[in-house]
């Protein structure tokens, strides 16, 4: 029986403990449940695997680009500089964890299936490369929190919470987003959620009598940072600059060697050159996530659609970018203002007084999920609540990422693990739900942080029901006293008022028709 046991030995570590080959089977296995031929299931497995390992690929890249900077961020200001990117941190954790968070994607899907099927929370998410992040930040909290003794457990605690999570957020937002679409067809699928709630409750506060931003012509000119490979790469360029010039002034030749260059002129070539490279490093990431989610998304929600038939989809948040497209881009922009007075509140205070790190603004993360709070914030406040909604995010996804990285290498430190310094997870449910999660587990008992971590998933899990019932179904819409909003429904009315009054007169003239022409009584 030796070459029996030998055989699952190589099965478990070699095959299944290999994150890219894990996520091949886990897509194999969906096409398979959805019927596919055989050469679709071979197709689409090693697609899966080849994702990510470019993925992985990527991750070099980036990691190389971000050292450098890092290095001059914390020898300018004496702290730690860093830029929170989904992708980045993700691919950074792969190596070591991508195993565990694959399973807790697998599992945490199909408990996400089971809640909505009998449950009121009836969403689907199906926002793919957010399942992925969500799994990834789970696994390494709970893996380091739970000791490597306890991977299984992590597993089954982290698919709870991601089930909870993917259900929870889109029906808080749903108010909010059918204010936004006009009807109830489908949800907010993103974890930039909380900023977008945020951005619609300040619409509401502030904009009543603000007129929408749809009415604004924009110029052309601007259209170019819509392109999220030129908007990342400009913006690592721009903090580059800034932090090499930075040193420079504070420094003086000394600054040159961090950047290996022999003068001024080759020291700030250098920086626009690791700024490019940031952007070359997350446009391989972001392809190789594309690569995976093609094939990983058709098998899951082809599955979804058949255990939970008639829930609605909840989706990325491109799907409100047309119901204001001028308000994402005064969104994206209000945000990265936010993010920046964050910044300098931490380089100033918050930095100094609590050793928060400095969370330099990622164009990623400020145009998706600014541009979403700039469409909620409009929805219910117009263009004052755009602005000041996408301002609130800013904030938002400054000091939040700030709180988890904190968390994180309190996690990393608590297990004697290497932080992954330089990068963190960048939306707004990231930071609040992980910073919970990982304060959970920093007790060092894992019987407690068990207790802890489920409490906190059954609480959201409850909440959420809560405000399915009594807030969604009961047809509540923010923003209804905003100027827009009124209009309509006065133009509604009037409308209304008016068919009724054509249709009186039509009736009254066919009687009068009638009356004319009617024989005499019989």
């Amino acid at each position: 029986m030796d070459w029996f046991v030998d055989v699952l030995n190589f099965i478990g570590q070699q095959i299944l403990n290999v994150p890219a080959y894990l996520v091949g089977i886990i897509v194999a296995v969906g096409l398979i449940a959805l019927g596919k031929t055989a050469g679709q299931i071979i197709g689409g497995a090693l697609k899966a695997t080849l994702g990510f390992l470019v993925l992985g690929a990527g991750a070099g890249v980036v990691v190389n680009a971000l050292s450098p900077l890092g290095t001059l961020v914390l020898e300018v200001t004496g702290a730690e500089g860093v830029v929170p990117t989904n992708e980045v941190i993700t691919a950074m954790a792969a190596a070591e964890f991508g195993a565990t968070s694959a399973y807790i994607l697998a599992l945490g899907f199909l408990l996400m299936l089971v809640i909505a099927r009998f449950t009121p929370l009836r969403y689907v998410f199906l926002t793919g490369h957010h399942m992925v992040f969500m799994a990834m930040m789970l696994s390494v909290l709970l893996s380091i929190g739970f000791g490597s003794d306890n991977i299984w457990l992590a597993v089954i605690v982290g698919a709870f919470l991601l089930a909870v999570i993917m259900v929870a957020m889109p029906a808080f937002a749903h108010p909010w987003t059918k204010r936004v679409t006009g009807n109830d067809t489908v949800a907010m699928g993103h974890f930039g959620t909380l900023g977008y709630i945020a951005a619609g409750a300040a619409g509401q506060a502030v904009g009543k009598r603000s007129r929408s931003t749809e009415d604004i012509k924009f110029p052309q000119g601007l259209s170019f940072l819509r392109d999220s490979m030129v908007a990342t790469a400009l913006s690592m360029v721009l903090i580059y600059v800034v932090f090499a010039i930075w040193g420079m002034i504070s420094l003086g030749d000394s600054a040159y060697a961090l950047l290996d260059a022999a003068d001024g002129g080759a020291f700030i070539m250098a920086a626009i050159m690791q700024g490019l490279m940031f952007g070359v490093g997350v446009s391989v990431i972001l392809y190789g996530v594309r690569t995976l989610l093609g094939e990983l998304i058709p098998a899951f929600q082809g599955i979804a659609k058949k255990v939970v038939p008639g829930a609605k989809a909840a989706l990325d948040v491109p799907i409100v970018f047309p119901y204001g497209q001028n308000a994402v881009l005064i969104g994206f922009i209000s945000s990265f203002v936010g993010g920046l007075v964050m910044l300098v509140l931490l380089a100033v205070w918050l930095g100094p007084a609590f050793g928060l790190a400095l969370i330099l603004p990622g164009m990623v993360p400020h145009f998706f999920t600014g541009g979403g709070a700039g469409v909620y914030g409009n929805a219910t406040g117009g263009r004052i609540g755009a602005v000041v909604g996408g301002f609130v995010n800013g904030i938002l996804i400054t000091i939040l990422p700030a709180l988890l990285y904190a968390v994180l290498n309190g996690v990393a430190i608590l297990a004697g693990n290497p932080s992954m310094a330089g990068s963190t997870f960048g939306d707004a449910d990231f930071g609040w739900f992980g910073s919970l999660i990982g304060a959970s587990v920093l007790s060092g008992n894992v019987g407690m942080s068990v207790a802890l971590t489920l409490g906190i998933g059954l609480v959201i899990l409850v909440l959420a029901i809560l405000w399915q019932v009594r807030v969604v179904n009961s047809g509540w819409v923010p923003g209804g006293e905003h100027a827009e909003f009124v209009d309509a429904i006065s133009a509604e009315e009037k409308a209304a008022e008016k068919a009724a009054r054509d249709e009186a007169k039509a009736a009254r003239a066919a009687a009068k028709s009638t009356g004319k022409h009617a024989g005499p009584a019989s």
